[in-house]
């Protein structure tokens, strides 16, 4: 007979726990709840020959006991731990980024996560009849945490990204609004490999790099796109045509639709778009910089 003990104070995982055990799909195994000194106690005991398969079910449990119930909890705490000085609001933003992480990778990391754990609870029945479940994750699934302390810490980063993201939005806003237009609108032809400005008249506008000061660009990194927002942020129109032909919108259209607000008009289909639909008639970029 192969006897194990589970102790924990945690309702909610006591509670886990006798359901998944309730219904667990093993025969030759019993198993009661006890109050003792310290702990609440699970007892289970399996009388039948494979305690290899009665091992595996057991951690398997404990393993999604960790993952579907307790993960949250862990990650606020490392959250807590490790930058307390984010306000509450702050760190539920990072904690749901957290999340998204989770469901972005979900198949990597899960699996990874999972047999992480699972080895754990079995190395350690291998060797012990009795287990504190909050020890147990404490000091025994050191691999395990580090995995969500890497998803806390490129979460926090991607909060900080996302913060100066849109404190850059916002003082651009601030901008706009100060300045006056120095022409009533502009088109913007967006394509796949080039994208360039028309004036009203359909002109190509010169958006060379020494034609303004670049003091409105990125300080990472200097793309065509950063040149053109530097020149829209020049001339200050009081509309924008974006012309996306056939190509859907990014990261950067939704960054000028952030910056720009209903000076904004977004177009698939007109005469420019099919002008420069598939590339075909596309101006020759060393006209362009």
């Amino acid at each position: 007979m192969k006897s194990i003990c589970i102790k924990t104070n945690n309702i909610d995982s006591l509670n886990y726990l006798l359901n998944e055990l309730d219904h667990i799909d093993l025969k030759n195994i019993c198993f009661s709840q006890r109050r003792f000194k310290h702990y609440n106690n699970i007892i289970i005991h399996y009388t039948g020959s494979d305690e290899v398969l009665f091992l595996k079910k057991i951690c398997n449990i404990l393993s999604f006991l960790i993952l579907d119930e307790m993960e949250e909890s862990l990650f606020h705490k490392l959250i807590s731990q490790n930058y307390f000085y984010f306000d509450s609001n702050e760190k539920r933003e990072i904690l749901n980024i957290c999340f998204d992480i989770n469901d972005n990778e979900f198949s990597y990391i899960f699996d990874k996560k999972l047999e992480n754990i699972n080895n754990s609870f079995l190395k350690y029945f291998s060797e012990n009849k009795s287990l504190v479940l909050d020890g147990f994750i404490t000091f025994r699934l050191y691999d395990y945490l580090k995995i969500l302390d890497d998803i806390v810490t490129d979460s926090v980063n991607q909060y900080i990204v996302n913060k100066e993201y849109l404190e850059f939005i916002s003082l651009l806003k601030l901008y706009i609004k100060s300045q006056n237009s120095t022409c009533s609108f502009v088109h913007l032809i967006y394509l796949e490999n080039e994208s360039f400005l028309l004036n009203e008249n359909k002109e190509l506008i010169n958006i060379s790099k020494e034609a303004f000061n670049t003091k409105y660009l990125s300080d990472i990194s200097f793309s065509s796109n950063d040149f053109i927002l530097n020149t829209l942020l020049s001339l200050l129109p009081k509309k924008i045509y974006i012309h996306l032909s056939n190509y859907s919108q990014d990261e950067f259209i939704n960054t000028l639709q952030n910056i720009f607000e209903n000076k904004i008009c977004i177009c698939h289909d007109c005469e420019i778009c099919e002008l420069y639909k598939n590339n075909k008639n596309s101006i020759d970029s060393n006209n362009l910089y």
